[in-house]
């Protein structure tokens, strides 16, 4: 079982710009750590982005401080619980 954290679309690109670095850095923190496996946007902006974590706990650790969900720059989140097929 692996955890996928969807984002919908951001809301504002400039403050995403601005907020880029320290959110980047969370992805280093938990792939650091072996809990993030994927993680970016989708080709076209509007569909938003994912990631996709090796436990429900470090989905939510992410998704509970970074800057991107605590600043307003997504519209929306979800984490799913997704049961890959191939592995």
């Amino acid at each position: 079982m692996k955890y996928v954290i969807s984002y919908g679309p951001a809301t504002d690109m400039n403050k995403a710009r601005a907020l880029f670095a320290e959110h980047a850095a969370k992805w280093a923190k938990h792939r650091a750590d072996g809990t993030l496996l994927m993680i970016g946007p989708f080709a076209n902006p509007e569909e938003g982005a994912m990631g996709i974590f090796t436990t429900r706990e470090a989905a939510q650790a992410f998704v509970d401080d970074d800057p991107f969900v605590t600043q307003g720059v997504v519209s929306s989140w979800k984490i799913s619980e997704w049961n890959e097929a191939i592995f």
